[in-house]
């Protein structure tokens, strides 16, 4: 299983707005294109929203974030959710 820890600082004053947004948005089509959200966090005092996602078949992680990316319903979405990140950092994880 590849896992990917996800930290996005957030615009100021929009955290509620963007949990909102991923969790009616982001969230679904994510799980629809294949990969399993693990779960999801916000951290008021830094402003940032945290979550993790996990794929089982590694081999295709690269496969479906493209597709992911490339669908009509992320390039159609609006208002779309990516307005309300100031910052992203992505990291690929391991259980120890």
């Amino acid at each position: 299983m590849k896992t990917q820890l996800r930290i996005y600082t957030i615009n100021k004053g929009q955290l509620e707005q963007f949990a909102l947004e991923w969790s009616q948005k982001l969230k679904p089509l994510r799980e629809k294109i294949g990969f399993r959200v693990l779960g999801a966090w916000t951290v008021a005092d830094t402003n940032q929203f945290v979550w993790i996602m996990a794929l089982d078949d590694a081999q295709h992680w690269e496969r479906l974030d493209a597709a992911y990316f490339a669908s009509q319903e992320r390039k159609t979405m609006q208002p779309d959710p990516g307005r309300l990140i100031a910052r992203m950092e992505n990291h690929f994880v391991d259980v120890v």
